[in-house]
């Protein structure tokens, strides 16, 4: 593996754990810088949003994150793609229900005008 390669997936991860803690701390703005304007965020509900809409739904207070950890199984790196495959487990509340999150996630990353911008995240529960 090459070192840019390397550094590509070191900045991944430095960018994973800023998105999730910029959902934590409320910092709404932060999240929205890491977005690619056409991201699809799917819930584990299976729901989806757009940015402006997810971010919405967290300004609102509909979505209120309290803790995320967000182990990372791997980076797969092709290109201007990335793909992180791990877990996100949470503490949140949605529409006024506190709930404990166990989810194995994907999140795709892409490379666009020369930053790294989330494309695509889609979480889905594990088994109890």
């Amino acid at each position: 593996m090459t070192r840019a390669h390397e550094a590509a997936k070191a900045e991944i991860l430095e960018l994973e754990t800023r998105r999730y803690r910029a959902v934590v701390d409320a910092e709404f703005d932060a999240f929205r810088a890491l977005c690619h304007p056409d991201l699809v965020y799917t819930h584990s509900d299976g729901s989806r949003d757009s940015v402006e809409s997810y971010l919405a739904k967290c300004a609102s207070g509909h979505y209120v994150y309290h803790r995320v950890d967000h182990p990372v199984d791997d980076v797969v790196l092709t290109g201007d793609t990335a793909v992180v495959v791990g877990q996100m487990n949470a503490s949140i509340t949605a529409g006024g229900t506190r709930k404990e999150l166990a989810n194995n996630a994907i999140a795709v990353w892409v490379r666009d005008d020369g930053a790294w911008r989330l494309l695509a995240y889609q979480p889905t529960p594990r088994p109890v």
